[in-house]
C-alpha cells in the first residue's frame, strides 16, 4: 500500500515546526528572520532529499520485480520446450 497520501502534510508540518523554532531562536537572538529562513531552507531540502531516495529506492524494486518476473516467465517457456 501507498503511502503517498501522507507525504504532503507530513512535509507541511516539518516546515511549520522548523519555521516556529526558527522564530524562537531569532526572538531571543535577535536575528530575525536569519536563523528562521536558515532552518526552513534546510527542512525543504531535507525532505526533498528523503523523498528522491525512497523514490529512487521504490522504482529500483520495482524495476528488479518486472525483470524477475520477465525471467520467470522465459524459464518457464524453456523448460516448457524440453
Amino acid at each position: 500500500m501507498s503511502d503517498t497520501l501522507g507525504r504532503g502534510p507530513e512535509m507541511a508540518v516539518s516546515v511549520l515546526v522548523f519555521t516556529v523554532i526558527g522564530l524562537v531562536i531569532d526572538s531571543q537572538v535577535g536575528t530575525l528572520p536569519f536563523v528562521t529562513i536558515a532552518l526552513v531552507v534546510f527542512s525543504l531540502v531535507g525532505n526533498f532529499i528523503r523523498m528522491y531516495y525512497t523514490y529512487n529506492g521504490r522504482m529500483k524494486a520495482l524495476e528488479e520485480q518486472r525483470s524477475n518476473k520477465s525471467m520467470a516467465h522465459q524459464r518457464e517457456r524453456s523448460l516448457s520446450e524440453n
